[in-house]
Formats: structure tokens, C-alpha cells, sequence
């Protein structure tokens, strides 16, 4: 809630549609959460969002605020995209696994400086704290994923899923499903629950990829654990490291954990896309593949037909068409282990077994 006189919410209400196709798919009804219409493409701009407006709010001198964030992309591009909302400058330092296409996205979004340093983000996020914050007395750190106000800020999205839901007549949802990175986004989640009336009732599916899988290692391990190395496509969800809060809040509201493959990420995508004509990378395209071939049923054997399960389409803006055919090529195998619906347009369109496709 923005009271006078505050800066104004960067964030926009996203839709909450009910998929008939992928209900069909999952056999219960699904629910999908746009967050990839976005002004920045994801979700990253919520909780980003909140804590440039917090900053501004609570600086000295909030009109000569540099926002400064290290980023695999996504987070940077909604820092930017914030920050011009609110009229503050943003520089934003990104790994050398960085693409060109995210960075030219984040330069034409409004950045003042993209710097491309080191090999992962921990490398890219030391060399913005310990070089560039140092020089820049103005300048205030942006982390991507680990700050109370930027949980706070993605609470929003439960928020909002309460009031949609009850505008369409439904009381509350049964499951919501999300991916995991750094643990920004399930942190909020799990907070917006809290305080919601059927969120103590509400149970939630928390996704990674092989190579990406911080939260679910800690969760075996129960404790925090850090992973040599992302090997995964998803590489949005490349935190080496889960937050410590997100850890804890899994632990505390009993989250379901699981880990899909690469492959399975990527089939989301192209079902996401024939299905809902909606694009979106590994890292969400992994939300839309337990819809396909009884997935999600295998993990949550009490759904029934009419359970309510919300996805959160989390979004991103490393991928494009050009990128979803390498995956149906590389990756089409995956369909021969997937059920096959007819009813379900993408059964029809998929790089199934028929094709060619081999493992």
C-alpha cells in the first residue's frame, strides 16, 4: 500500500487466468499468475521494486540515490526498470555467462553502466561491492534476492491472488506452485500465506532444475548448503546458495520440494507456449512442466479435479523463439516419457517420439 506522498508502486496487478488447457493436462484446475507481463518481463520487479521505494523513503538524501545491482539478468533489468520509474539512475554488473541479448535488454531499458565481470554472481556481486560501492558514496547495493523488503514486496503477489480468486468467486487456492533461485520470491510467497485466511490451508510446490537445486540439497542436508557450481539451463535460478529465510520459512510452513531436469524445464517452455502462447524461460518453464504427463499428481497424490492450483508464471527475458526450437531439437526426447492427452493442443504439436526424437 503506497501512502501520500511515497513513491509510487513500479509494479503493475498482474491477470490470474485459468488455464482450460493445462487443467486438462494436470487434471485439476490451474490458475496462472502472468508475472512475466511484468514491465521488466519477471517477477524480480516486485520485490526490487519495494526496496528502491524503501530506500527512497528512508535515505537522507534520496535525490542523489545510484542504485547499484548484480544480476544473471533478470534482476538487473527490473532494477533498471524500477529505478527510471522512479527516477533514480541504476548501474548493473552481470557475470560473463551473462548473454548479449539480456545485456542490450538492460542498456535499452534505461541502465547507465552494464559492467560483464567474473565467472558466476558471486563474482560479478564482489566486484560491485568491494570496486564500484566504494567509489560512489551516493551509491546504494541492490541484492537480487536476500533482503526483507524485497520479500515484502513479493508478498504482493498473494495479495493480489486473494483478491482475484475472490473476485472470480473461489475461496482461496489448495497449491501454489513457484521456482526457486536465491529464494526471494518463496520467501514472499510464504509470507503473503501467512497473513492470508486459507493460506495456512494452502500447500506449496517449490521447483529447480538438476545443477540448480540449492534449496532442496539444504532441505536433505537440513541445513544451508552451498553448491559447487550451476550446471543447469535454468540459469536464472543459479544461486549457489539459498537465503537463509527462505530455508528457514520452507522448513517452518513444510514446502514441498522437488527437482525436475533440464529437459523437463524446456518442454515447459514449449508447452507453455503452444498451450498458452506464452514464452518464458527454463527457470519458469519448469512450473509449467508439472502440468504435463501426471507430474504433478505424482508429487501431490491428493489433488482431485477440483483442486485449485495456483502457478506463479514467473517470466524472464533470456529466452526468445529462436531459442525455444534449439530446446525442442536438443531436448524433444523428453515427450516419450510424457502421457500424451489429445484433448491438450501441445500433445499435438510436441517434438514427441513420432518425430524422430532420440535420447
Amino acid at each position: 500500500m503506497v501512502h501520500s506522498g511515497s513513491p509510487p508502486d513500479p509494479w503493475i496487478k498482474t491477470p490470474l487466468m485459468e488455464s482450460a488447457n493445462l487443467s486438462q493436462a494436470a487434471g485439476c484446475r490451474i490458475f496462472l499468475k502472468l508475472e512475466n507481463l511484468q514491465p521488466s518481463g519477471s517477477f524480480k520487479i516486485r520485490g526490487i521494486g519495494n526496496l528502491l521505494r524503501y530506500h527512497l523513503e528512508s535515505h537522507a538524501t534520496p535525490h542523489l540515490i545510484h542504485f547499484y545491482c548484480s544480476s544473471g539478468g533478470n534482476a538487473g533489468l527490473a532494477c533498471v526498470t524500477a529505478a527510471l520509474a522512479l527516477n533514480r539512475p541504476a548501474t548493473v554488473v552481470v557475470p560473463l555467462s551473462t548473454k548479449g541479448d539480456m545485456i542490450a535488454k538492460i542498456m535499452t531499458a534505461g541502465a547507465c553502466e552494464v559492467i560483464q565481470i567474473g565467472k558466476n554472481w558471486h563474482e560479478a556481486d564482489t566486484y560491485l561491492r568491494e570496486t564500484l560501492l566504494a567509489k560512489d558514496k551516493a551509491g546504494v547495493y541492490v541484492p537480487p534476492f536476500d533482503h526483507p523488503e524485497i520479500w515484502n514486496g513479493n508478498s504482493s503477489l498473494i495479495d493480489e491472488v486473494a483478491e482475484q480468486l475472490k473476485e472470480q468467486g473461489e475461496d482461496g487456492a489448495d497449491v501454489v506452485v513457484c521456482s526457486v533461485g536465491g529464494g526471494g520470491l518463496l520467501s514472499g510467497i510464504l509470507q503473503g500465506l501467512g497473513r492470508s485466511d486459507w493460506g495456512k490451508h494452502c500447500k506449496v510446490l517449490a521447483l529447480e532444475t538438476q545443477g540448480a537445486d540449492s534449496l532442496h540439497q539444504s532441505l536433505l542436508r537440513e541445513e544451508v548448503v552451498t553448491l559447487p557450481s550451476i550446471t543447469s539451463i535454468a540459469t536464472t535460478l543459479g544461486a549457489t546458495r539459498v537465503a537463509q529465510t527462505a530455508f528457514d520459512l520452507a522448513r517452518k510452513f513444510q514446502v514441498k520440494s522437488a527437482v525436475l531436469s533440464d529437459a523437463e524445464a524446456a518442454m515447459g517452455c514449449w508447452r507453455l507456449a503452444d498451450d498458452e502462447r506464452i514464452i518464458v524461460e527454463p527457470a519458469c518453464g519448469v512450473n509449467a512442466a508439472v502440468c504435463y504427463g501426471g507430474r504433478l499428481k505424482k508429487l501431490l497424490p491428493d489433488l482431485t479435479p477440483e483442486s485449485k492450483v495456483v502457478i506463479v508464471v514467473c517470466g524472464g527475458s533470456s529466452v526468445g523463439l529462436s531459442t525455444l526450437v534449439e530446446y525442442r531439437a536438443k531436448y524433444g526426447w523428453v515427450e516419450q516419457e510424457t502421457t500424451q492427452d489429445p484433448e491438450v493442443p501441445s500433445t499435438l504439436s510436441a517434438p514427441n517420439g513420432a518425430n524422430g526424437h532420440s535420447q
